[in-house]
């Protein structure tokens, strides 16, 4: 099967200002001149694309990618290996943005020469600029390891799907005051270990805040309230791809499930009804050798290539 791709534009809708890569230096810039960060995550090089010719920030292949593209129930059984794909994908379609490969569960937990190792896989296998990897604790020295190696790292704390079941499940966090204080020491660990960003996601808002006022590096929020560095959404959520009750901070701005099912549905009924393909859709032949062919099969009744009678 052949699509007939349109050719790609040197540059982004948003002109030729867009079109140069942004630097690592960009985010801490853009922190402090109060800028918000936008970040959404894309799984394949057509969505990169459309979210790098938008003029988004940051993307981010996340394991998400494990429920959203590929069918599984949840984050963690993605693996290296199909992240290191998914990544490479969209470094093809990306330009602009700093692109982030999320690091899945079991590529970074065991040791921080494990971190490395998948980390390096991400980079120069798959061409993303920097990772990400969620928690604190043993998880900021996974990201001072990385970082010493030569590779940005965004941490992610809060709801961390990763570790959703010893967090009791789906829930808001930071929101009792020893809960809050835990999660700003994490982040300042985080900064420490050399994170150049920090997602924080699902956490009190008045938290938040207080957070993103208290770190020198920018904070990129989902479902973490307004006052945040930055926001993140998933791609599926955000072009109300997935059916279902979505969680409270997303926010949908088209409604693609609904219009793909009925364009579906239009093609299959006119396929069946012979109103697709019509006239214009289909390749024709010159009469003189459209009657050449007829000709040649005359003769003998039997087109060219059945067996002779006899």
């Amino acid at each position: 099967m052949t699509s007939l791709a349109r050719p790609r534009p040197e540059t982004s809708a948003m002109g030729a200002a867009h079109a140069m890569h942004l630097q690592l230096s960009a985010f801490t810039e853009l922190k402090a001149r109060r800028q918000p960060i936008v970040m959404v995550t894309a799984y394949d090089a057509p969505s990169a694309r459309l979210a790098d010719e938008a003029g988004v920030d940051l993307i981010l292949v996340g394991d998400s990618a494990a429920n959203n593209m590929l069918g599984y129930e949840g984050t963690t059984p993605v693996t290296m290996d199909e992240m290191v794909m998914l990544t490479r994908a969209a470094r093809r379609g990306t330009r602009r943005a700093f692109l982030l490969g999320d690091m899945p569960f079991g590529s970074y937990q065991v040791s921080d020469e494990q971190a490395v190792t998948n980390g390096i896989r991400l980079v120069k296998e798959a061409g993303a600029d920097g990772v990400k990897l969620e928690g604190a604790g043993p998880s900021a020295s996974r990201a001072r390891a990385l970082v010493e190696a030569g590779i940005p790292v965004m941490g992610h704390l809060g709801l961390t799907p990763q570790s959703v079941t010893m967090l009791g499940g789906y829930k808001a966090q930071g929101r009792t005051a020893a809960k809050a204080l835990r999660l700003l020491e994490d982040a300042l660990a985080l900064q420490a270990a050399g994170c150049f960003a920090l997602v924080l996601e699902a956490v009190s808002a008045p938290v938040a805040k207080r957070i993103s006022e208290a770190l020198r590096i920018p904070t990129i929020g989902i479902g973490a309230g307004p006052d945040c560095d930055g926001q993140v959404l998933v791609w599926h959520d955000l072009l109300g791809l997935n059916d279902g009750q979505a969680p409270r901070f997303v926010k949908a701005y088209a409604d693609l499930a609904g219009q793909v099912r009925a364009a579906l549905e239009t093609y299959a009924a006119e396929v069946r009804s012979r109103q697709f393909p019509e006239e214009r859709h289909t390749y024709g032949i010159p009469a003189e050798e459209l009657a050449h062919f007829e000709a040649a099969l005359e003769p003998s009744g039997t087109t060219p290539g059945d067996d002779p009678p006899g």
